[in-house]
C-alpha cells in the first residue's frame, strides 16, 4: 500500500512537473521577457509581433518638477510591459488615456527580441508642444515594424508648463526648465542607444519621425549638442522649427503663468499639477490671440542656436533627412468653421489677412492667386494661401538651408486627396506612414488608392530607415532638394516627382520675412 502510494505520488509529481514545465514554456512563448539595463521587462505577442508597452525610461519627474530627467532607478523583478504608460498633464483629450507627471514611458513593436540588428523608427508625436502622448491609435507600430522588419518605437515625454516653462531667469535653481520636455527626449533616445540592440534593432541606424509638433520637436533636436549622435535620419511631417523662442520672450511667458498662479517659481514646484494644467490655458502676452505658447527655448544651456537659423545646424550636416507637407495642411485648423468653405470675393481679405502668419497684403494675396489660378474659388484660395504663407513657407526655409549646407533633404507634398471632400489636411499622413488606415481617427479611408499611397509612404519611410534614402521600387527616382530644382515627390494615386511645384507661392512669400510663431 505504501509502494503503490509512493508511485501514484511519484506519478502525480511527474504529471505536475510536467504540467507546470508547460505553464512555463507557454508564458516564454506568448509573454517575452527582455533585459534593460535598468531590468527586465515582460512585453506581448501580437499580430505576429512582439509588444512592450509602458517601459520606462526615466524616473518619475514630479518629485524634479522643471528639473532634468534622471534615469530609472534598476529594478530586480520583471515588469509588465502590457499597457501604456501615462501621457504628460495637459489641457483636452490628446493624451489618449490617462495623465500623470511620472510620464518617462516608450513602447517598442518588434518583428523579435533577437540580434537581427533591425533599422529602428523612433516616433515623436505632435500635438504642438503642449498636447499629445504616443499612444494615440494612430502609431500603433504592427503593421510598420511587420512591412518593413524593422522596431518602432513611440514615447511620452513632458509637454507644456511641465516641459517647456523657462523659469531660468527668474530662479537660477530651474536654469534648464525651457527645454526640459526636449531633454527628455535625449534621455528616451540614450536608452534606445543603450538597450534597443536587445529587442533586435541596431542602435546604430536609429530614424527620429515625427508629424507637426514632432516634426518641430525633430528640428530642435537636430540643433542641441546633447543629441548629437544619437539618430541617423530624421523625418519630419508638417512639422519645422526654423526659430526656437528667445530668452526674454519666454521670460515674459513665464511671467505671465506666474502671475496667473499668483505662485513664485519656488511655489509652483509644488503646486498640483492640476492648477499648473488650469493655467496653460491663460492668454498669451505675445501672439495675437490663443493660450499661452510653449516651446523650445534658445537659452544658452542645452540649446545655443536656432535649429534652423541662420542655417541648417552643422552638427546634424551629415544626417540626412525627409522634410513634407500636405497640399491642404490648414483644413485641418480652419476647415471646421463653415463659413470658410462659402467665401466671397468680398469677404475674402479680411478673413484670410489674419491667418497669413505673415506680414503681407492679403489684397496683394488674392490678386496673386487669381492670377495664377482663375478658374479657383474664393475658399480654395483661402486654405491654400493660408497653407503656403505657414507650415509650408518654413519647410521651404528648412529644404533651402539643407541644400546650401550640402546636406541631403528628400522633399515630399502629400496631395493624394482623403474621401468626402476632406482634401489633404494636416496630419493625413500620419496614417498612411504608419498603415493605421482603419484606426479611430483616421479619415483615410481604406480604398484601394488609399492603400496605395500608404504602402508607396510607407516603404519610402522603411527604405529611408534602412539605408538613408527613401527610394523604393514603387517611385519615380527621389532625388535630393536643390535650389535649381527644388525637387519634390508628390504622394498621389500616381506619385510624381515634381521640379518646384507651386513655385509662383512659394516666391510670394519669399518676399516677406517669416517669423516662427511663438517666437
Amino acid at each position: 500500500m505504501i509502494e503503490e502510494t509512493t508511485r501514484r505520488s511519484a506519478m502525480l509529481g511527474l504529471a505536475a512537473a510536467a504540467l507546470t514545465s508547460t505553464a512555463l514554456a507557454k508564458p516564454q512563448r506568448t509573454a517575452p521577457v527582455v533585459a534593460t539595463t535598468h531590468g527586465r521587462v515582460r512585453g506581448a505577442r501580437h499580430d505576429g509581433v512582439l509588444v512592450f508597452k509602458g517601459v520606462r525610461y526615466g524616473a518619475d519627474t514630479s518629485p524634479r518638477r522643471f528639473q532634468p530627467p534622471t534615469a530609472p532607478q534598476p529594478w530586480s523583478d520583471i515588469r509588465d510591459a502590457l499597457a501604456f504608460g501615462p501621457g504628460s498633464p495637459q489641457r483636452g483629450q490628446g493624451a489618449d488615456g490617462p495623465t500623470a507627471e511620472d510620464c518617462l514611458f516608450l513602447n517598442i513593436w518588434t518583428p523579435g527580441a533577437d540580434h537581427a540588428r533591425r533599422p529602428v523608427m523612433v516616433y515623436i508625436h505632435g500635438g504642438a508642444y503642449s498636447a499629445g502622448s504616443g499612444s494615440s491609435p494612430l502609431y500603433e507600430g504592427t503593421r510598420l515594424a511587420t512591412r518593413g522588419d524593422v522596431v518602432v518605437v513611440t514615447l511620452n515625454h513632458r509637454l507644456g508648463a511641465l516641459g517647456y516653462l523657462s523659469l531660468g531667469r527668474l530662479d537660477a535653481r530651474f536654469a534648464d526648465s525651457g527645454n526640459v520636455g526636449q531633454i527628455d527626449l535625449v534621455l528616451a533616445l540614450r536608452w534606445v542607444r543603450d538597450n534597443i540592440a536587445a529587442f533586435g534593432g541596431d542602435p546604430g541606424r536609429v530614424m527620429v519621425f515625427g508629424q507637426s509638433g514632432g516634426g518641430a520637436k525633430i528640428a530642435t533636436l537636430m540643433a542641441m549638442p546633447a543629441a548629437r549622435g544619437l539618430f541617423h535620419r530624421a523625418a519630419t511631417m508638417s512639422g519645422q522649427q526654423v526659430t526656437a523662442s528667445g530668452p526674454l520672450n519666454a521670460e515674459r511667458r513665464a511671467r505671465t503663468f506666474l502671475e496667473a498662479l499668483k505662485a513664485t517659481p519656488e511655489q509652483l514646484a509644488t503646486l498640483p499639477v492640476e492648477r499648473l494644467v488650469e493655467a496653460m490655458a491663460v492668454r498669451d502676452p505675445i501672439l495675437p490671440s490663443g493660450s499661452l505658447y510653449f516651446g523650445p527655448v534658445m537659452d544658452d544651456r542645452s540649446l545655443t542656436r536656432h535649429p534652423f537659423w541662420p542655417d541648417a545646424p552643422p552638427q546634424s550636416a551629415g544626417i540626412p533627412m525627409i522634410i513634407g507637407n500636405t497640399r491642404d495642411e490648414t483644413r485641418a485648423f480652419l476647415g471646421g468653421d463653415e463659413r470658410n468653405h462659402h467665401l466671397t470675393w468680398d469677404e475674402l481679405p479680411a478673413r484670410l489677412g489674419p491667418e497669413l502668419r505673415v506680414d503681407i497684403s492679403p489684397e496683394t494675396v488674392v490678386a496673386e492667386y487669381c492670377a495664377l489660378y482663375p478658374d479657383w474659388t474664393p475658399s480654395r484660395v483661402f486654405f491654400a494661401a493660408s497653407t503656403a504663407s505657414r507650415s509650408w513657407r518654413a519647410a521651404v526655409i528648412e529644404a533651402e538651408a539643407r541644400a546650401r549646407q550640402g546636406s541631403p533633404a528628400f522633399v515630399y507634398q502629400l496631395d493624394w486627396q482623403a474621401p468626402n471632400g476632406a482634401g489633404a489636411p494636416h496630419t493625413l499622413d500620419i496614417p498612411l506612414v504608419f498603415g493605421t488606415l482603419d484606426a479611430p481617427g483616421s479619415i483615410t479611408g481604406v480604398a484601394p488608392d488609399a492603400r496605395a499611397v500608404s504602402d508607396r509612404m510607407q516603404d519610402a519611410f522603411i527604405a529611408f530607415a534602412r539605408q538613408g534614402r527613401p527610394d523604393h521600387p514603387g517611385l519615380p527616382a527621389w532625388t535630393p532638394y536643390d535650389l535649381a530644382d527644388r525637387q519634390t515627390m508628390i504622394f498621389d494615386t500616381t506619385p510624381l516627382l515634381a521640379a518646384d511645384p507651386r513655385g509662383k507661392e512659394r516666391e510670394l512669400f519669399a518676399r516677406v520675412p517669416y517669423i516662427q510663431p511663438g517666437t
